[in-house]
This record gives structure tokens, C-alpha cells and sequence, in this order.
């Protein structure tokens, strides 16, 4: 029987592989799909052009469909979160001569301690530090004030908007300090000597939400089958990216010219955690930093749509509550159990929990037995409960 094509976009990043790997290695034909993948150049655009549609389904930053359901976005259909692509991937990265004044002081690089690092980055910044972020709904500006905020940072804070294959370019022109952006753009950076890597953004938040997959809420709808097929193709290819031993096969499919279009060698870094930190070739490595699959690492807590939507609604001067109950309902629980279900995946007994509250990975009871979660504490012990049980 021919196949389906589905329109999917993407931005190039190492979080991506979900998509791509499903298309490669047939995870997507056996569903009855074709994935025609379009590369994109921001994140705007991915949103726009689902929103006229153009595309089915997007890989999108998670707090994106969260601005939207607030009415923080231009007038679109209604865009759900259908599952998460990946949590983690991220790092904070600092200009040349910022580490250089960090070095002079003692900071030492160590890629670990997010309140050592904060001191430091106190110390040595000018009267205002300028942090590129993707985009102004996004994790990665989360995981920047969260901890610049958790740690007493003084300095002026001027956030800059950057895509992603930009950050580089944007710290070479002076226009940002530092910046907090997913793989392989932060190792690019440092690869160019423009940068140091100061933290990953697991070192804050042990497992950040990262990417979403995105539809149309006509589409889940009016096309279920489909939906279930779309889910089912990424979350097998996320299963086997979290398999050690296919990184470096992931590496070099991402690495094609038709997708990221670059070094296997930069690709590597980003999906085995074994990151080179500064342009003289100092390596960290931090085991899980990123997650395609493992512990829970797809399903859409609806707390965690309100997590974002509190946080989105403070700067916006938007009453909290109804935020956090627009927003959860996005998060689409109720599609992940309905067609993953019958594919194996483990689905926790609630839908909303405590964010923050797992300083290490646990077993849980789940719908058929146990499962692991990974740990998501925050570095200063913060843990949100969310307002409703979802």
C-alpha cells in the first residue's frame, strides 16, 4: 500500500533526531507514513506555518503551545502538545572574554555546580549581562531565570532572541554575552573559540523539557489514525535513540548535509553527553544530558504545562489560575495513553505530579505494573505543585 506523507518541521538541532530517525530507519513506513521534513530556520516559523496548515506536526519548544493557549501568539488554531521529543540537550555557553575574566578569577569550569557557576559569572559580568535564548517562550529562558534568580545574580539581565543556528554568529558581533541554547549550536560556538561552556541545563534542572511534537488540535481530531501513527513512528525511533550503543549511527544520519550539515564528530557530542567545554579542548562528560525515551522522558505531564504557563503568565501580567488550566489542557495525556498505549509504552496512574521533587530516578506504579522516572530537581530544591489535578 503507498504510504501517507506527512509534513513535518523541524529546526536543526540535535533534538531533532526523533523525527529524522523515525524517517531513516523506517520507523515512520511502518506506520504507513512517508515524513517529508522540512527544515526551518526559527522557531516562529514552525509555529506560523502549523498554524496556517502548511505542516501537520512540528518539533517545537515546549512553552510554545503554552503561549499560545494564553493568547501570547497570533491568531492561530488551537496547537497541541502531543508528547515530548526529548528532555535536556542544553547548554550555557559565555563569550571568550567573559571566561577569561572568569578564569582570572578562579572559576574553574567544572560543568557541574550551577551555584558556583552563578558566583562566578556575578563576579566577572559588566553592569549587565545580554543572554541569547531561541526564543522568548522557551526553556532554555526558563532555565536562565530560574537560576540567575535562584542564585542572588545582581547585574542588569537583557534577554536577546537568537535562532539557534545563529547564537554563534550573534556572540562574534558582540550583540550577547552568553547564551543558553540546545545542541550542536553551543559546541559550534566553543569549536570557533567564541565560547566556553559554563553549565548544562541538567545542572539546573535535572530533566528539562526540551522539544514537543505539535499538532493541530483539528488535526488529532479529524484525523486519529494518523495521530496514532505520527506518535507511535517517533516514539519507537526515541526508544532506540536511547539505546547506548545506536548514538553513533544517530550521529552521522543527523550529520547528513540534508539535515544539520555538519561534523559527525559535533553531532556526537550532543547525543553522548561527552561535551568539549573550552576552545583549548577541555572535555566534560554528563551522563543523561539528553533523554529521547528513557524514564518517562516522553510523556506530557499536564504540570508541567503548568509549571511553564505560571512562570509565562508573571512576566505577562496574566492571572496565574486560569493560565495553568488553559494550559494543561495542551498538554494532551489522554492522545499519549489512546495511541501509545497499545505500542508498550509505560504510562504513569496520574497525569499531574509534583515537578522537582525527584532528586534521583525512581520506580513508580504505573497503569500495568512499574516504571522508572527520571530525577527532575531543580539545583535550589524548587518543587512546584500544580493547582489542579489534571
Amino acid at each position: 500500500m503507498p504510504l501517507t506523507p506527512l509534513r513535518l518541521g523541524y529546526v536543526p538541532l540535535i533534538d531533532a533526531a526523533p523525527l529524522i530517525v523515525a524517517r531513516e530507519l523506517g520507523f515512520a513506513a511502518e506506520e504507513g507514513l512517508e515524513f517529508q521534513l522540512l527544515r526551518l530556520g526559527a522557531w516562529a516559523q514552525a509555529r506560523d506555518m502549523l498554524g496556517a496548515g502548511l505542516i501537520e506536526a512540528a518539533h517545537m519548544l515546549v512553552p510554545m503551545p503554552v503561549a499560545q493557549a494564553l493568547g501570547l501568539g497570533p491568531a492561530l488554531p488551537e496547537l497541541d502538545l502531543a508528547m515530548f521529543l526529548s528532555q535536556g540537550g542544553q547548554a550555557v555557553a559565555v563569550s571568550a572574554a567573559l571566561a577569561a575574566r572568569m578564569r582570572e578569577q578562579g572559576h574553574d569550569f567544572d560543568f557541574r555546580d550551577a551555584r558556583k557557576a552563578a558566583h562566578a559569572l556575578h563576579e566577572a559580568a559588566p553592569g549587565r549581562l545580554r543572554v541569547g535564548v531561541p526564543f522568548h517562550f522557551s526553556t532554555q529562558l526558563e532555565l536562565i531565570r530560574h537560576w540567575l534568580g535562584a542564585s542572588g545574580f545582581s547585574p542588569a539581565l537583557e534577554v536577546v532572541t537568537v535562532p539557534p543556528p545563529l547564537m554563534a554568529e550573534s556572540m562574534a558581533a558582540g550583540e550577547v554575552d552568553a547564551f543558553c541554547v540546545g545542541e550542536p549550536w553551543a559546541s559550534s560556538a566553543v569549536d570557533r573559540g567564541l565560547a566556553s561552556l559554563l553549565l548544562p541545563g541538567t545542572a539546573i534542572w535535572a530533566s528539562p523539557p526540551e522539544k514537543g511534537l505539535v499538532l493541530r488540535r483539528d488535526f488529532t481530531e479529524g484525523q486519529p489514525q494518523l495521530t496514532g501513527a505520527l506518535m507511535r513512528a517517533v516514539w519507537r525511533a526515541g526508544r532506540w535513540l536511547d539505546e547506548p550503543e545506536n548514538r553513533d549511527t544517530a550521529a552521522e544520519i543527523l550529520s547528513r548535509r540534508e539535515y544539520l550539515d555538519l561534523p559527525t564528530e559535533l553531532a556526537e557530542r550532543g547525543l553522548t553527553g561527552r561535551l568539549q567545554v573550552t576552545p583549548s579542548g577541555e572535555i566534560r562528560h554528563v551522563p543523561g544530558f539528553i533523554a529521547f525515551h528513557a524514564g518517562a522522558a516522553n510523556f506530557p505531564w499536564k504540570s508541567l504545562a503548568a509549571f511553564f504557563a505560571q512562570r509565562i503568565a508573571a512576566r505577562h501580567g496574566l492571572d496565574p489560575a486560569p493560565a495553568m488550566e488553559k494550559a494543561m489542557a495542551h498538554f494532551r495525556t489522554d492522545l499519549y495513553r489512546q495511541h501509545l498505549r497499545e505500542a508498550g509504552a509505560a504510562l504513569p496512574g496520574a497525569s499531574a505530579r509534583l515537578e522537582g521533587a525527584l532528586a534521583e530516578d525512581r520506580e513508580v506504579a504505573a497503569e500495568k505494573g512499574q516504571m522508572i522516572l527520571r530525577a527532575d530537581a531543580f539545583f535550589d530544591g524548587t518543587i512546584f505543585e500544580p493547582p489542579f489535578a489534571g
